[in-house]
């Protein structure tokens, strides 16, 4: 394998980008985009102004699955299903369906149907994290995918500036749960977590309720659904700290208010006229408006956006790809019309929730409740007050009561189909959506890999202008960033700056689309596809640890998961000889550790444990717990250099003889040691040609059955390149 040096990878970015590239955006917006970056402190405190977009109801698979360098289709490391089979081969209930390409030249790819995207059909879906059933409560069409000629504004903008491929929806539920997380830092009452009393419908946002409105602002006013949340949103807690803010909105035409999370709250419902939260909150604020602020130099220190219905990107909208990128486009004009604002300007655009379009990854929550009331795993975070409970009543959707239908229909809060756990039921992550960090700062597509979710933006927020968000949960400041690991906040000026396209022909687009059949699962299974190439990629705060322990005398496997890192994880394990359980998840602070059992005897000793962590953190421990000690195998990390130690103890009585194989990425090997008993074996194994990417199979030639699987990237405090085996292939 060749070194990439930074220059090489540069260029070669900047040209694959120009290609993607068809139209480039208007020679103003050109300019702005190469000004540098104002770096007076050379840290987050050079950035003056936050403007936040959300749209509506894209999954990080469905957008950016096929792009090069992010975690997508080509990821080696796929959960595995009851089936047995990868993540990837979803059953409808009566067949499989596995991702397939929304072809704009055979179908209507702008345009596709929405798909189911409650609290009901998620946690249907999600199975508590063992998946399987994703298109049996979302439909077939949620396993449907772009490449960028369907999304290239979105592709192009990853290009240009910095994806998030760890970014996750903050729970498996709707827009208004989703939305209300993004304005104050939480959807469930942080009054009652902090007392340690579970939440329930009348004291969180669980699914679409609180936003919607009927109605007209200001006269004769709106008439809101459901009680209002009683905790303060981040715009109040802006105000209380006189840090300016405003949300650029119609409020006649924000979809009947969904896309205005704070209309949830005491605080907007019970605004006054002349009253900062009236005047910024809930008035009609226009793109004109914004323009008109960065030109004069008084644009907020926080600005939400809220796009209308067709603006939105909703599937079923009908809102698409090019629609919404047109609208980001806009944004992004207005930004960037003063290039003094724009060079200390953050425009972070992400998505409220992934519709029902499918995302393989595993999200990070606290854990599940098995049938028997025991908990499937463990967390150094309190967890009281981490969960919702439903005493099994249904409720009733206002929306479907406004769309025509009957006031009066009602849904069960847990789909009959749902059975996998009880009426309590976790607080945590939803799937992966898009996030694009757009700014001076995060020019060059990059991606970060960090877990981030909606509370990250709070908190993004937090470090930037010293205010407390109360209603961030501990949980989530433990496993969610602050977004500052997606920035370079001290040498931020490289003047190459690839184009992006222009989508203002969004209606050509749409109706040419509308022409072509509607979109349908092919016939035959496609081929997974992901582009070749890699992307730089940000330095990440984590550095994990997972041993095996076995206990004969027990029949037990202990698993001890460490935390020697700057930023809390969530652990997720897979028992290959029960996927018909729900998987166990380990919330582990930085700094600290915990430990489980497995009880193996019911196998007759064998087991088969997989373990999986962010950025591609993976450890497989296959093997018997019986009379002979299996090999001991320790994983360190050489992080000043970058590299992996293995160190492997006989605890046998008798000599072994190990081997470890490079499973991908050419690093040498394969390395055969004979260990005498009561000896150790280490190999320190460099990964400067890697990217720091390393994975490695430990067996043992006298150990029948015996394997350890180690797989990641060492973290050395620098920024590296994404994993140049994650297209399709998987090996260089």
């Amino acid at each position: 394998m060749t070194t990439i040096d930074r220059r090489t990878f540069l260029r070669t970015a900047a040209k694959a980008a120009g290609a993607a590239a068809a139209t480039a955006l208007p020679a103003s917006i050109r300019d702005a985009l190469a000004i540098p970056a104002h770096n007076a402190t050379r840290s987050i405190n050079d950035v003056k102004h936050i403007v936040i977009l959300m749209q509506e109801n894209r999954s990080f698979d469905h957008y950016f699955g096929a792009l090069r360098g992010v975690r997508g289709f080509g990821d080696r490391f796929p959960i595995p299903l009851e089936s047995g089979k990868s993540v990837w081969h979803q059953s409808n209930g009566v067949k499989e369906i596995t991702p397939f390409h929304f072809d704009e030249s055979k179908m209507n790819a702008a345009l596709i149907i929405d798909t189911a995207h409650n609290f009901p059909d998620q946690q249907g879906g999600w199975a508590q994290g063992k998946f399987g059933q994703w298109p049996m409560y979302k439909g077939d069409t949620s396993m449907g995918y772009y490449k960028r000629s369907e999304a290239p504004f979105q592709w192009a903008l990853a290009d240009a500036f910095t994806i998030c491929d760890g970014y996750f929806c903050s729970l498996r539920s709707a827009t208004d749960p989703n939305r209300t997380f993004l304005w104050s830092g939480s959807n469930f009452d942080p009054a009652r977590r902090e007392a340690g009393l579970n939440s329930d419908m009348s004291t969180a946002e669980v699914v679409n309720l609180r936003c919607w409105i009927t109605g007209t602002f200001p006269t004769p006013g709106y008439t809101y659904y459901g009680s209002a949340l009683p905790w303060k949103t981040i715009p109040e807690v802006l105000q209380d700290a006189g840090v300016s803010w405003r949300i650029y909105q119609d409020p006649n035409d924000n979809w009947t208010g969904a896309m205005n999370g704070a209309l949830a709250f005491e605080g907007f419902r019970n605004a006054k006229r002349g009253t900062p939260i009236y005047k910024n909150g809930l008035s009609h604020w226009s793109l004109d408006d914004l323009k008109r602020h960065v030109m004069k130099g008084t644009l907020p220190s926080v600005s939400w956006i809220c796009p209308s219905q067709l603006q939105s990107e909703h599937p079923g909208a009908p809102s698409s790809p090019a629609r919404g990128g047109d609208f980001t486009q806009q944004v992004l004009e207005a930004l960037t019309a003063n290039p003094k604002s724009w060079s200390k300007t953050v425009f972070l655009v992400t998505f409220d929730e992934n519709d029902g379009l499918f995302d393989h990854l595993p999200s990070p929550a606290v854990p599940s409740y098995n049938l028997d009331g025991t908990l499937a795993g463990k967390s150094t975070v309190d967890l009281r007050g981490m969960y919702f409970e439903t005493d099994g009543s249904p409720y009733s959707d206002p929306l479907f009561a406004r769309l025509g239908g009957v006031p009066s229909v009602t849904y069960p809060l847990i789909d009959p189909r749902d059975t996998i756990s009880g009426n309590v039921r976790p607080w945590g992550m939803g799937a992966r959506v898009p996030m694009y960090v757009i700014s001076p700062w995060s020019r060059g597509g990059w991606v970060s890999s960090q877990v981030f979710d909606h509370s990250s933006v709070g908190q993004f927020i937090e470090k930037r202008f010293a205010v407390t968000i109360p209603a961030i949960s501990p949980w989530s400041r433990a496993v969610s960033g602050d977004l500052t690991s997606a920035f370079n906040f001290v040498t931020p000026n490289d003047p190459s700056v690839p184009t992006l396209p222009d989508m203002s022909d969004y209606a050509a687009i749409e109706a040419a689309s509308k022409k072509l059949p509607t979109v349908s699962v092919p016939g035959t299974p496609e081929p997974l596809y992901q582009e070749s190439g890699t992307r730089f990629s940000r330095a990440l705060p984590y550095e994990l640890h997972t041993n095996a322990r076995l206990k004969a005398h027990a029949q037990k496997v202990t698993l001890s998961f460490i935390n020697t890192g700057r930023a809390g994880a969530v652990f997720h394990v897979y028992d290959k000889k029960h996927l018909d359980r729900i998987p166990r998840r380990y919330t582990v602070e930085a700094g600290k550790a915990l430990e489980d059992d497995w009880d193996v005897h019911y196998d007759a000793g064998n087991f088969e444990l997989l373990v999986y962590g962010p950025n591609g953190y993976y450890r497989g421990f296959k093997g018997h717990v019986g009379a002979t000690d299996e090999p001991v195998v320790h994983v360190g990390y050489e992080v000043s250099r970058g590299g992996v130690q293995l160190k492997v103890s006989n605890t046998q009585g008798k000599p072994i003889d190990i081997t470890i194989t490079d499973n991908a990425y050419r690093l040498g090997g394969p390395w055969t040691h004979k260990i005498r008993v009561g000896d150790d074996f280490e190999k320190l194994i460099w990964l400067a040609t890697s990217g720091n990417w390393y994975d490695f199979t430990i067996t043992c030639a006298q150990t029948s059955g015996f394997e350890r699987r180690v797989a990641g990237r060492v973290e050395t405090g620098k920024d590296s390149y994404s994993d140049p085996v994650l297209a399709i292939g998987g090996t260089l």
